[in-house]
């Protein structure tokens, strides 16, 4: 019997052997970025400390398909700042505000990412969103702890998906 073929829309996730060179690589030059000066003993450290930190790297976090648009991600990140200084003020705001209208509870949104690294940054972003935190999750949902149901909460979630989607690029199909 043949094996399935692959589905030619998925790409297929690069070799561990690249991506270890890549993220060892991407370590070495932090290492030496940090490093005031370079001596053979601090450099022979480094190289063991680039070693560990590549070989946990790859056995908490394995190689996925696809990879990021840098531009795209760079251009995320002033709307992802200006995010996060919203949500404190929004927070700050209704702390103090005694008659700040609230109407906590939940919602489910339907996510198009599936479970992984894609979906774990996109609920890290999310909780940045003004009164709303992450709370739960199944294969195809993400449950939202929300200050006020009548703020549209799941017209923000949709458009920070789209921001996100558009800095990835493929290895992330939207499942319906």
């Amino acid at each position: 019997m043949k094996p399935a073929a692959a589905d030619p829309a998925t790409p297929a996730a690069p070799s561990r052997r690249a991506t270890a060179v890549v993220r060892g690589l991407m370590l070495l030059v932090l290492w030496l970025l940090l490093m005031p000066s370079l001596k053979p003993a601090d450099l022979g450290v480094g190289l063991v400390a680039v070693a560990a930190g590549t070989f946990a790297s790859l056995r908490l976090l394995p190689p996925e398909a696809g990879h990021l648009r840098l531009g795209a991600l760079f251009g995320f990140l002033p709307h992802f700042l200006w995010q996060s200084v919203l949500a404190g003020v929004d927070v700050a705001r209704r702390a103090l505000s005694p008659r700040m209208p609230l109407k906590p509870g939940f919602i489910v949104y339907k996510v198009g990412f599936r479970p992984g690294l894609a979906r774990n940054e996109f609920a890290s972003i999310t909780s940045l969103l003004p009164g709303s935190v992450p709370v739960a999750e199944s294969e195809h949902d993400i449950t939202y702890h929300c200050l006020d149901l009548d703020a549209p909460v799941a017209e923000q979630l949709a458009a920070e998906e789209r921001r996100l989607r558009r800095a990835l690029v493929a290895g992330e199909r939207h499942h319906d």
